[in-house]
């Protein structure tokens, strides 16, 4: 800790420039977890250094990803409990990555709040922590900015940035897709970190008991059931793409099936979704209900139990199957690649 370092002045301000310090001493356990053999630079630098191995990748192609948790935050607050939105952070972006194959290499986190309190920035950061070892990149750098009148003093916001890399031949795109192909979808934990303006206003948060345990639920109460971080599917779908030729992915984020799938799908083909196919967690059941939302809108806003899905071959959907269950996901089939103008069918 840099102990000559204090401004009264800025601390009259709002700004506590120790209080960063502070928060990053309480973070650096937490960092260290994530480290892998590239990173080259230590926590407090101007920038992070990582050195790339391209062993076995003959065209490296970096891929980018960045990403918020959105008004998801807004649970943490209310449910005071701020160590798990970095792993929703985490999740928004290297599940975009992994979308064309690429390995997450590191990732950036950054935090705007109303005061820094250093115990509820490392909590976040050990959030980001734990995403980052799920999917197996390192964090070598952030920022924490504390802007009083700006931000309320007991509120933050909260994106990150990732890099992965992917051999160029090893890309995953959706020039091979063809009628026939098998639509297996990788179920989610829950509402993720997207359609919480929706939620939120379902539930009405900020006014109703969010604490009471619901029987719906399996017991758990609406705060803890929405404040389940997002999956993260990195490693099941490298091990996949290691021994399977995967034609398209999509990551199920705002804009549910209807705005998401479509993207992996080529012009001239449509994505034919079993609607009986989907196994549909009952947090969903419990907006719609509550909510008076149409089917249409559900499937239209969340990812309705599915996070991501992944498009094969019909004769290596068994095999993908097999794989991703060994690496920890129930996968399973809801649909078929059919020849449309139509992106999406869900019937």
């Amino acid at each position: 800790m840099n102990n000559k370092s204090k401004s009264d002045s800025y601390a009259a301000a709002g700004v506590d420039i120790t209080a960063g310090y502070k928060a990053v001493e309480l973070m650096k356990k937490h960092i260290a977890k994530t480290m892998t053999s590239g990173v080259c630079s230590g926590v407090g630098g101007f920038g992070g250094l990582f050195e790339l191995d391209l062993t076995g990748i003959t065209r490296p192609v970096l891929v980018s990803g960045t990403d918020g948790v959105g008004t998801k935050l807004k649970l943490a607050f209310l449910m005071d409990k701020h160590d798990t939105v970095g792993i929703d952070c985490v999740a928004m972006c290297v599940n975009d990555v992994i979308c064309v194959g690429a390995k997450p290499l590191f990732f950036l986190d950054y935090i705007a709040c109303g005061k820094n309190v250093p115990e509820r920035i490392a909590d976040i950061v050990k959030g980001v922590c734990e995403g980052c070892v799920q999917s197996g990149a390192a964090l070598i750098g952030g920022e924490t900015a504390e802007m009083p009148g700006f931000y309320p003093i007991d509120e933050y916001d909260l994106a990150g940035y990732c890099t992965g890399v992917v051999d160029k031949d090893r890309i995953i795109d959706n020039t091979k897709m063809k009628e026939g192909d098998v639509i297996i979808a990788l179920p989610s934990s829950g509402v993720h970190s997207n359609g919480f303006s929706l939620v939120r206003k379902v539930f009405d948060v900020e006014n109703a008991d969010i604490r009471t345990p619901v029987a719906e639920l399996g017991g758990k109460s609406v705060g803890e059931t929405l404040l389940t971080p997002t999956k993260i599917y990195v490693k099941p779908i490298l091990a996949l793409t290691e021994k399977v030729e995967v034609k398209g992915i999509s990551h199920i984020t705002g804009g549910g099936f209807y705005e998401n799938i479509p993207r992996s799908i080529p012009d001239g083909l449509g994505a034919k979704v079993q609607k009986s196919a989907v196994r549909i967690l009952p947090i969903f059941d419990l907006i719609a209900q509550k909510g008076g939302i149409s089917e249409r809108d559900m499937f239209n806003t969340f990812n309705m139990g599915v996070g991501m899905c992944v498009i094969v071959a019909k004769e290596a959907a068994d095999k993908a199957l097999e794989i991703l269950r060994e690496n920890g996901e129930d996968a399973y089939v809801i649909g078929e690649i059919v020849k449309s103008d139509e992106k999406i069918t869900i019937c």
